[in-house]
């Protein structure tokens, strides 16, 4: 089953998702030629594991409160707060509190 994107000028709610964050999952909002966007979310003691992409990554904290490690550098991510990774750099994220963020992938072409 193909997932749904949200359309060029629909509007996407990205607030904090509260309550529900226990039982929401990961999902990508939109993927463009150029770039994608996606609403992580890692429950406490969960992780998203070392990997590479190629374009540039933010990571923008909505909830909760993340490690993001890039680079042999652990940052503390909190609500507010935006992290900026160029492309290629090896890096991971761990939930240190139950988390959403939003991440944003240049696409490389």
């Amino acid at each position: 089953m193909a997932i749904t994107h949200a359309s060029p000028g629909q509007i996407i709610d990205i607030s904090p998702l509260g309550e529900l964050l226990a039982e929401s999952k990961t999902v990508a909002l939109f993927k463009s030629n150029d770039i994608e966007v996606i609403r992580l979310v890692l429950l406490a003691g969960k992780s998203f594991p070392p990997h590479t992409v190629s374009g540039e990554v933010t990571i923008q904290c909505i909830e909760g409160v993340m490690s993001v490690s890039a680079s042999g550098i652990d940052s503390i991510l909190r609500v507010g707060q935006l992290i900026y990774l160029q492309g290629n750099v090896l890096h991971s994220v761990n939930a240190l509190e139950n988390a959403s963020a939003l991440v944003t992938i240049a696409l490389v072409k």
